[in-house]
């Protein structure tokens, strides 16, 4: 029998079991082999993890869910978030408190009620929550709910470490994640945090490499996280290494785990640091704000080979050398960083690394400083994938946010849709022409009526691959907090080959 037609019939017959993270076989090149070209369907069932807010007392939290309007989903479906147990003895920073706090029999603390449920796609929906025992949230989205769904988590704290706005993307569960940019230096108080969405124990290595090489630790490997939990790490603990640039390495033995790094600077603020794209030789890392006062690359290659990246500048006029930074040397398993200073001098701008030689697989982000003196705020930029075929960001407001596009590589077309608002509002379109090699600080369109707030979505229309981060402004007591979220491909759809019925196969 056919093993591969088997496989693409069972496959297009379960399409209601596609999810925003499965992968289908490629069918082999026999010509017995009855796949069409791949239909893009929208994903039918989406997981997100979002991690504990923060470890303030005085933070304050706001989540918001949005899903586009897809075409081709029918009206059935939902979406939800629901509190992650910390597991009995967990390390804190993260404990799952319900709203009766009533214990399980399994010693976790119960997650009976859902913190947010979205009601209609195309509107968003919003929660909040205050103080330091807020839990990681685990997120589910099936049926017209699915395609593109997307949360945000913000936070703001007003003193202390880590003071300013926090904000952070819920991510799909992974096995693999790389951060570029976090520290075990004494100014930081930086945690991993792993959350785990499924029915068994995910067990996972968590490892550091700093500008020497791999950090020797005793207790990164086979952490076990529970399912339906979530753990921080405080990486500090780890090592007695101090080191101001680490990257950390989550790898996954079994499961599936949400990963995101939470960095605290005594006196600089802090935000979350996602993860970065995969290591590639190109990246691009897009919104740079035009007033950064200060920007720190830091890079690291995972692979036996050294590599050697020109540095560009994709500014409003195009492609530039920052002077004295116009080239970095990575070498291979050591933490690699360069202080760019202010870089941007006062104008929107996104980081370009592509190879000076042959290229070789990097992993890379930028630590960004606004403000001076005692009112300073920090924030992180991941290197990310392009928009694709369609991007979205959740929680924005009508003074507050500022929408970022670059098109290294040639001219694009882009068209930028701000929904409803979560209390009311009407949808607006704008369209944007990207030139090549340059970055744009767009004005966004606003829902008029805007009551709350709503969600942009990023669609390219035509022309060379886009790029998008968005920030998000909020001045508190004088200090300039700021957030940047970079806008990768939603994964609204998923291809799915088409098959022929051969009931021949039955007889082989």
């Amino acid at each position: 029998m056919n093993r591969t037609t088997l496989s693409l019939i069972a496959g297009t017959s379960a399409l209601a079991a596609v999810t925003v993270f499965a992968v289908l076989d490629t069918p082999s090149a026999s010509g017995a082999d009855t796949a069409r070209a791949a239909a893009q369907l929208p994903v039918e069932r989406t997981a997100l993890l979002c991690p504990a807010p923060s470890i303030s007392d005085i933070a304050d939290t706001a989540y918001t869910s949005f899903t586009p309007v897809t075409k081709g989903t029918g009206s059935a479906g939902r979406a939800e978030l629901r509190a992650a147990p910390e597991p009995a003895g967990g390390t804190g920073g993260g404990a799952a408190n319900s709203k009766d706090g009533k214990t399980g029999k399994d010693g976790k603390k119960a997650a009976q009620d859902a913190v947010l449920t979205p009601k209609e796609p195309g509107t968003p929906a919003t929660g909040d929550t205050s103080g330091a025992d807020e839990p990681a949230l685990v997120g589910t989205a099936d049926g017209r709910f699915a395609p593109g769904w997307t949360v945000q988590e913000t936070t703001e704290v007003a003193a202390g470490t880590g003071r300013g706005l926090h904000g952070v993307n819920c991510t799909a569960p992974d096995t693999e994640f790389w951060f570029p940019g976090a520290s075990t230096a004494d100014n930081r108080t930086d945690y991993v945090h792993l959350t785990n969405p499924d029915d068994s124990a995910a067990v996972v290595d968590v490892e550091l490499y700093g500008k020497n090489g791999a950090i020797k630790s005793a207790y990164g490997d086979g952490f076990t996280i529970p399912p339906h939990t979530s753990k921080p790490i405080l990486l500090s603990t780890l090592t007695d290494e101090r080191q101001s640039d680490v990257t950390v390495h989550v790898g996954v033995r079994s499961g599936r785990v949400g990963a995101a790094v939470q960095a605290l600077d005594d006196k600089l603020g802090g935000d979350w640091l996602a993860a970065s794209a995969d290591p590639a030789g190109s990246l691009v890392l897009p919104g740079i704000p035009k007033d950064a006062t200060d920007v720190r690359l830091i890079a690291f290659t995972p692979g036996g080979d050294d590599a050697d990246l020109k540095v560009r500048l994709a500014s409003p006029s195009g492609l530039i050398t920052p002077a004295g930074n116009e080239t970095l040397h990575v070498k291979s398993g050591m933490t690699t960083a360069a202080d760019l200073g202010d870089v941007t001098r006062g104008e929107a701008g996104s980081l370009i690394l592509t190879p000076a030689d042959q290229a070789v697989p990097v992993v890379a982000a930028l630590q960004v400083v606004r403000g001076k003196g005692g009112s300073q705020e920090t924030a992180f930029i991941p290197a990310t994938a392009p928009v694709g075929t369609r991007a979205t960001s959740a929680d924005n407001s009508g003074k507050g946010t500022t929408l970022s596009l670059t098109a290294p590589t040639g001219t694009a077309t882009v068209k930028v849709t701000a929904s409803a608002g979560s209390e009311g509002g009407t949808p607006a379109t704008k369209t944007y022409t990207i030139r090549s090699g340059a970055t744009q600080d767009v004005a966004a369109p606003v829902p008029s009526g805007l009551k709350g707030t709503y969600a942009l979505t990023v669609e390219p229309v035509s022309g060379a691959p886009v790029y998008a981060a968005r920030t998000l402004s909020a001045t508190e007591g004088g200090i300039p907090g700021f957030t940047v979220q970079t806008l990768p491909d939603d994964r609204g759809t998923v291809a799915v080959p088409e098959a022929e019925e051969d009931v021949s196969v039955a007889q082989k």
